[in-house]
């Protein structure tokens, strides 16, 4: 049975719609590489307790090798009973749907029957396709769950998409939400340009997957020319693998975010975290090496936290950079602000148990 944005429950799309902090959820294996439910279910623990407003299971930071190590479905499960075992408060549940059109569509019906909200949707696998072909494609994987468009940067898989490619997918009935991960402003506002054309602002709500501009992207008023008038958009929440650390401390600076929205101002300070958190995500998605070891340097944080217990990724070849370590080491160093270690330390036992 598909799912329509009009049977999501009504505290959970005011959440999504409001803006939330959506963690990119990493998975955690064992040393031989195998699925570490206890260590799985602490993290969801962990992004619960730390008040984040939904979770995004499936995605690039969950490592989408998880398909080919038949783990996508177990995955799943684990993030969505862990988190409605622990928390009776409404949380926005999305997961990564990837893959060519067969494919996705398998994922839509695994994560609804999990009681997913919406799919975010990859469309890494069609490499040159037309818009019409990737159109298609989105209404096929629409008719099943509400989407998540995903704005996947060029660096770890993504594709150059046009403004009008966005109007056309925000016209998408069943589309509630955007993820801008194009790492490019001039690509981020090519979305926002494409929402506000397709007068979908109502219905899509904008979130920040660009993680080396989080701040600025919550704090910037969009004002597009429409017609004889014009229409502003905010960016609301985030949905992002540099959330999937320090996640107490994300949740504080999108509510700071909010409020200068709100008030119609922007603090000094704010521009200055803004610079601070790039600049730690440089250290994270290991920027200076081309981003190869994005997944492996969230993973580090989350092992220094002991949250996680080792660096395994799905694919023996992935670890840290070269000098990412230490990169790590100073960006921890100079901004302790960023961090949430007492938090974890306080809680990591409970959360292990």
């Amino acid at each position: 049975m598909s799912l329509h944005r009009s049977d999501i429950p009504a505290a959970v799309a005011a959440a999504l719609a409001d803006g939330v902090v959506i963690p990119a959820h990493p998975l955690a294996l064992t040393q031989d590489r195998q699925f570490d439910p206890r260590r799985q279910r602490a993290l969801t623990r962990y992004y619960v307790d730390a008040g984040a407003g939904g979770l995004a299971v499936g995605v690039h930071t969950t490592q989408f090798a998880i398909r080919e190590a038949g783990l996508y479905e177990e995955v799943l499960r684990s993030a969505a009973d862990t988190a409605a075992a622990w928390t009776d408060r409404p949380l926005v549940m999305i997961a990564g749907v990837c893959g060519r059109t067969e494919q996705a569509l398998r994922e839509a019906a695994v994560a609804r029957d999990l009681g997913y909200h919406a799919g975010l949707l990859s469309l890494a696998a069609f490499g040159a396709a037309s818009d019409d072909e990737l159109i298609e494609h989105a209404c096929a994987i629409a008719a099943e769950i509400p989407l998540v468009g995903f704005y996947l940067q060029r660096a770890v898989g993504g594709r150059d998409l046009s403004p009008d490619f966005w109007r056309r997918f925000a016209e998408i009935d069943n589309v509630v939400a955007i993820k801008m991960a194009p790492f490019d402003r001039y690509r981020t506002i090519d979305v926002v340009r494409g929402v506000a054309e397709a007068r979908a602002e109502d219905r899509v709500t904008l979130y920040t997957g660009n993680d080396d501009h989080i701040v600025l992207d919550l704090l910037t008023p969009h004002r597009v020319v429409r017609g004889n008038g014009e229409v502003t958009l905010r960016i609301k929440g985030g949905l992002l693998g540099q959330w999937s650390v320090w996640t107490s401390k994300a949740v504080e600076i999108l509510a700071r975010a909010h409020e200068a929205a709100e008030a119609g101002s922007m603090p000094l300070d704010l521009l200055t975290l803004d610079a601070e958190l790039t600049d730690a995500n440089g250290a994270l998605f290991d920027v200076k090496n081309a981003f190869a070891g994005c997944i492996a340097g969230c993973h580090e944080v989350l092992r220094r936290q002991g949250l996680l217990d080792n660096l395994t990724l799905l694919d023996p070849d992935e670890g840290l950079g070269p000098g990412q370590a230490g990169e790590i080491d100073r960006v921890c160093a100079h901004y302790p602000h960023l961090a949430d270690d007492t938090f974890v330390a306080e809680n990591r036992e409970r959360w292990l148990s």
